[in-house]
């Protein structure tokens, strides 16, 4: 494993900073050459191809190329484009961190691990970082070759030290001087200053210098520079005619002579490094301090894990290179040239903008839920008690949920509140509103989750908020991880104490309600909220749970309840009955459920996969699941709801939630999947459905080797689900069915949905209607 301490080297016995440069030099090479690196070979590549699995890694490195196609769409707007290439490049930066990093957890401690594709750890590594310098070079090219040229028609540049002029020197000059210089702290590596701790995510400069006047290597030292976040990305310079950004690195290279005087400089490069942030939690006796505290040691671990990668400019110091990839133990593998900017998450910078404002595509207001006339419900209590309400954000404002909070909070009839939470806005009003009930002597019990990865210290903080204002929280359950989103409040209202609930697929919060596609339940049901209460004694307590009429759980009991509707349909299949799956999900990696799901498509079953991100089922294959379809919906909105559909004879069996089919899932959280009783609500489900399956903008077919392919047909009719949504009518809802009774087994999503809409004229609203 590589050592992260800092080396204790002798300075006498080593000699001079020379010694320490062809210390770490490679005889056989001194420059990464790309080229260089392995292809997997073709025995590797034919073992991935006959898995019945596709790798996790893999399929989700296809899913960021699905974004990465969105930044190269020339139907889109340019700072769309720009925001796409932004989002591949976090979504990137938490892949190397978690899933690269995960990786080696087991290479540095030598664990085995094989993976869905067959192949065991260093094999499949070298496959994967192929494919991630593959995605890079894309990334690379798509800034450079067609994007960038596209700036100056829009009004900007982005620009170097040798494009200012005039005045533009002296300002950057005092800019540099007043704000960045101070800032700035040269760290010297030698052998009597320790390797300095470089943080992740951050633009470093490596600096060789060498005594003035001198050529020879024996008098070269090597320090960082560390550029703080806490500075803006670009130095913004605003002409009549066009806004240039110029990169605050260029800045700070030309000015880098300050920092070092009576020297000469010998290289300048830029390079910026990712940690592995994979880490897992002990279970503590003490949950209240050990736990916290626990947590809060492994997020400063975090940024000091083992570098997983680096990327560097293309013409970086080979000294340097040689020097960086010996201390962290790293090869060519991990090291990545960008060929434009380094991190392109930068890029929010420009497309935030104001000067931009009129050329970001606007956001289609949020529209009332179905069967309502407005989308801020004057009394949520006396709406929520006439009918179940099913909410579609972000096309349905989650400004009912918020204002269910906020009431509560206010209403003197109210008794208690009970929430799970795991991830919040920053300035949530869900948290104001849960301070405001505890000041209004409201019992407040909220089961905060601080192991949600990336968020935990905004969640500790505001945990600590709430339990420091009289809330009861709790901190999460153990080692699992409480993702199921639930919210129970009890009434007192005279002549009887009623319960509200709300159940969701989302995070409370207002924030990403506006970015991510989720369906959440405004309800009075009893079933429902007896089923809420006892999920709560069962987290809150110490008890195990009766059987719920209208909840799945996990840890305990989704996969096999989702197992059992499963063969429930191949059963039907074999008997000649309509059956039918239709699933909607982030996230299809659970191998039993992809077994089950296998032998389903070979009894007949159509099954019918919305899969946005990663899969590792493998579709169409013969004798192995040729009625199995995958598709991918990548757009304007995170597709993050989740549906499961089962067809049941035809009396449709559906459910909501917060769960993925992933191990994770099942095994390792608290998960919750709430059945739709409701039969209009049911409907507006099954239409949710109905819509995906027709996409034909934002869909990607999925394809037996892993790979997938754009949906849209020449000569088709574009539908966007992420604009046709807004236009929904509840007489659009109530006509849709899936998986028609005269289907055959092995029919195609097209023949299904070309008979629905056949089928659709004859249906009787009076059939589904309550």
């Amino acid at each position: 494993m590589p050592d992260h301490t800092d080396p204790i080297i002798n300075s006498e016995k080593r000699g001079r900073l020379s010694s320490l440069f062809s210390f770490f030099k490679n005889p056989k090479e001194t420059t990464m050459d790309e080229t260089k690196l392995v292809s997997p070979t073709e025995k590797v590549n034919s073992l991935v191809q006959q898995s019945d699995f596709i790798s996790r890694d893999l399929s989700w490195l296809k899913f960021n190329d699905r974004v990465l196609d969105q930044a190269q769409n020339e139907e889109r707007n340019l700072f769309d484009r720009l925001k796409f290439l932004a989002i591949t490049s976090s979504n990137l930066d938490e892949f190397l961190s978690i899933r690269l990093g995960s990786l080696y957890n087991y290479l540095d401690y030598g664990k085995e691990r094989v993976d869905y594709s067959g192949l065991r750890e260093i094999p499949f590594r070298k496959m994967l970082m192929k494919e991630l310098h593959e995605f890079v070079r894309l990334q690379n090219e798509c800034y450079t070759d067609h994007l960038q040229p596209l700036f100056a028609q829009h009004g900007f540049r982005v620009i170097g030290m040798e494009d200012v002029v005039g005045d533009e020197t002296a300002d950057i000059e005092e800019y540099f001087e007043r704000t960045v210089y101070p800032m700035l702290t040269p760290m010297l590596f030698d052998y009597t200053h320790a390797f300095p701790v470089l943080l992740a995510k951050v633009l470093v400069l490596g600096v060789i210098t060498q005594v003035k006047g001198t050529t020879s290597e024996e008098d070269r030292k090597l320090s960082f520079v560390q550029l703080p976040l806490n500075l803006p990305r670009f130095y913004v310079i605003e002409r009549e005619e066009e806004i240039l950004f110029l990169p605050i690195e260029k800045i700070v290279r030309a000015h880098i002579y300050k920092l070092y005087r009576n020297v000469d400089i010998v290289s300048t490069n830029l390079f910026r490094i990712i940690r592995n942030g994979d880490f897992s939690l002990e279970e503590s006796d003490d949950m209240e301090s050990d736990f916290i505290d626990e947590i809060k040691q492994k997020i400063k671990n975090r940024r000091l894990g083992r570098v997983v990668s680096v990327a560097i400019e293309p013409d970086t110091n080979p000294d340097l290179l040689n020097l960086i990839k010996k201390r962290w133990e790293i090869d060519d593998y991990n090291v990545f040239r960008a060929q434009g900017l380094i991190d392109y998450t930068c890029l929010w910078s420009i497309v935030k903008h104001p000067e931009f404002k009129d050329q970001i595509p606007p956001i289609h207001p949020p529209v009332p839920p179905l069967g309502l006339e407005r989308e801020r419900i004057p009394d949520v209590f006396e709406a929520m008690k006439e009918r179940d309400i099913l909410l579609h954000h972000p096309y349905n404002n989650f400004e009912p949920v918020l204002q269910l909070l906020e009431q509560a909070a206010d209403d003197p009839k109210v008794l208690s509140i009970k929430l799970t939470i795991y991830r919040l806005a920053k300035n949530s009003r869900v948290t104001d509103a849960l301070l405001r009930a505890a000041e209004n002597g409201k019992h407040v019990a909220v089961l905060f989750e601080v192991k949600a990865r990336f968020d935990e210290e905004n969640n500790i903080r505001e945990a600590q908020r709430l339990q420091k204002a009289g809330c009861f929280v709790i901190y999460g359950i153990g080692q699992l991880k409480t993702h199921t989103k639930l919210l129970l409040i009890v009434r007192n209202e005279g002549n009887r104490v009623l319960r509200y609930a709300h159940l969701s697929s989302g995070n409370y919060n207002e924030d990403t309600s506006r970015l991510y596609t989720d369906t959440g339940l405004l309800t009075t049901n009893e079933e429902y909220t007896q089923d809420i209460s006892e999920f709560f004694n069962v987290i809150t307590g110490h008890s195990s749970p009766t059987e719920y009429q209208n909840l799945i759980t996990a840890p305990r009991y989704m996969r096999n309840k989702l197992i059992e509707l499963i063969r429930n349909e191949a059963e039907n299949a074999k008997a000649g009955l309509p059956c039918g799956i239709c699933i909607k999900i982030n996230s299809l990696e659970d191998r039993e459920t992809i077994q089950e799901l296998y032998i389903a498509s070979q009894a007949g079953v159509p099954v019918r996969l919305i899969v946005r991100g990663m899969c590792c089922l493998r579709p169409r294959r013969k004798g192995l699941s040729e009625n199995i379809s995958v598709r991918s919906l990548v757009g304007d909105f995170l597709e993050h709801s989740r549906i499961f559909y089962f067809h049941q004879n035809g009396e449709p069996l559906v459910y909501g939630g917060s769960a993925d089919a992933m191990v994770r899932s099942f095994d390792r959280r608290i998960e919750s999947l709430f059945k739709l009783v409701d039969t209009r609500v049911k409907q507006e489900a099954i239409h949710i459905l109905y819509f995906s399956l027709l996409d034909n903008v934002n869909a990607y077919e999925m394809q037996e080797d892993g790979t997938y392919v754009k949906c849209k047909e020449p000569d088709e009719e574009p539908l966007n689900v992420h604009k046709a949504f807004f236009d929904v009518t509840l007489e659009d809802v109530l006509k849709v069915k899936l998986f028609v009774p005269d289907q055959k087994p092995a029919d195609t999503v097209e023949e299904d949905l070309a008979r629905q809409q056949q089928s659709a004229e004859a249906q009787s609203e009076q059939q589904i209607v309550e």
